[in-house]
């Protein structure tokens, strides 16, 4: 195995020499490059597409494409495509799904769909006389990003409106202009970003040609100008209710009441306590990642909006909340999702395109919808769980399979394991047990044979 070293203009070689390189950090660098070379795409447009997503593509990385049926959501149904690694996540979203379809479905509002960009900038000057400006200083940065914004205005997007932050308690000398956006059907990123950095340019002139700032006040250190992913106004709602006399077929040894009680105090427990909580959110984010990856959207941004949203208060807590009042049961999510429906990789992958052609095209509001119900399904599911027979069980029952392959189980120990497990604990040892047991008495016949 070749030595690993710094290597120079990798990013310049062409992909057969990028991966003849990496190649010769392996025992058998043949094995190497004919396992990566059989995940390209057998239609080389396509992959040549999927290869300009990002940089020094050797390979495709495969994750497994699933479907979430009956979703009932403000009384449409949706059969949602999901992309995730992790056992029991679909199936678990599917339970939840058929369990509130005739029960309701999910009911969703949309609270707001604004998003935040900032420019961070130094300046020691007289912070009295920069807000008595900041009027014809906002008309200047919209006015500068006229040829930007036109196709968005077109949409019913743009500016909605630019401010002052005087942060100067923080850091001396330090400001924003924090601006808001409607970017409509696409999440807006590098919408954003292009106007920010307009506004930085004008900021700096500004500050130079006006006649009301004095030689000191002349300079403006512009620091960086970037959206932000934490997006507080940009906010879905979504709930699911029932009569709880309904809950009482979800497990035989609990009425609905104790169900609802049982499942008030979990949600209680991850509003209370930050370790619970961290696990609780995760649970919404396995359905949100999932829908977000099949729709080719940013989950790295959701994800960190979510968390910075469950700590907007200063301690970090749930984002569900349950009601419990005149024989009603009731589960509530509320969330920021700064998605899109157009632009980034929504248009160009083709199963991102296919993703959104099956939940109808929806625009980006529709998509907001969406997502947060299978995020509320799927925490929904895991809780119902947590409650009732314990996350392992069903969680194991679905990670079967990954232990039996680890095995290099075949097609007939794999039925008899299901069979065998359908009332069995799975455990990586248990089903290792399960595999000798199956295997040994062929090798003791073998030896049989063998000693003849």
């Amino acid at each position: 195995m070749k030595e690993k070293e710094i290597i120079c203009g990798f990013s310049k070689l062409t992909k057969d020499q990028k991966l003849d390189y990496i190649s010769n950090h392996f025992e058998n660098p043949a094995d190497f490059v004919e396992e990566l070379k059989s995940f390209y795409h057998d239609d080389e447009n396509k992959q040549k597409i999927i290869d300009e997503f990002s940089e020094n593509t050797v390979s495709n990385f495969f994750f497994p494409y699933g479907i979430s049926p009956n979703f009932v959501i403000d009384d449409k149904v949706y059969h949602v495509p999901m992309v995730i690694e992790e056992s029991s996540v679909i199936a678990a979203a599917s339970k939840a799904a058929k369990f509130w379809s005739d029960k309701g479905g999910f009911h969703t509002e949309i609270i707001s769909t604004t998003k935040i960009g900032q420019v961070h900038f130094i300046w020691n000057g007289n912070v009295e006389k920069l807000k008595t400006l900041m009027p014809d200083l906002k008309d200047r940065l919209i006015e500068s990003t006229q040829d930007i914004t036109a196709n968005m205005q077109k949409r019913g997007g743009g500016i909605i409106d630019i401010e002052l932050v005087d942060k100067n308690a923080d850091i001396p000398g330090y400001y924003q202009i924090k601006a808001t956006f409607e970017t409509v059907d696409s999440m807006g990123a590098n919408f954003i970003n292009s106007c920010l950095e307009e506004f930085a340019i004008e900021l700096k002139a500004f500050f130079l040609k006006s006649p009301y700032f004095n030689d000191e006040e002349r300079d403006c250190e512009v620091i960086m100008s970037i959206l932000s992913n934490y997006t507080p106004d940009c906010v879905v709602k979504v709930w699911a209710e029932c009569e709880i006399d309904k809950l009482g077929k979800i497990d035989e040894e609990l009425t609905g009441e104790q169900f609802a009680s049982k499942f008030e105090k979990a949600v209680q427990i991850a509003q209370v306590d930050t370790y619970r909580a961290a696990t609780h959110n995760k649970g919404i984010f396995n359905g949100i990642d999932a829908v977000a990856l099949a729709t080719g959207n940013d989950f790295r941004a959701i994800e960190a909006c979510g968390h910075a949203y469950a700590s907007r208060t200063g301690k970090y807590t749930s984002l569900t909340d349950v009601k419990i009042e005149n024989g009603k049961f009731r589960y509530t999510l509320t969330i920021p999702l700064a998605l899109g429906t157009v632009g980034g990789l929504t248009g160009l992958h083709p199963l991102a395109k296919k993703s959104l052609e099956l939940l109808g095209n929806p625009n980006a509001k529709e998509l907001m919808r969406i997502t947060a119900s299978v995020g509320l399904a799927n925490n929904f599911g895991a809780i119902k769980s947590l409650v009732t027979k314990g996350i392992q069980k069903g969680h194991m029952k679905m990670h079967l399979l990954n232990i039996l392959n680890q095995f290099d189980a075949t097609e007939i120990e794999k039925e008899k394991a299901k069979a065998h497990f359908e009332e069995e604990k799975v455990s990586y040892s248990a089903v290792d047990v399960f595999i000798k047991s199956l295997r040994e008495p062929i090798v003791n016949k073998k030896i049989v044979y063998a000693g003849k």
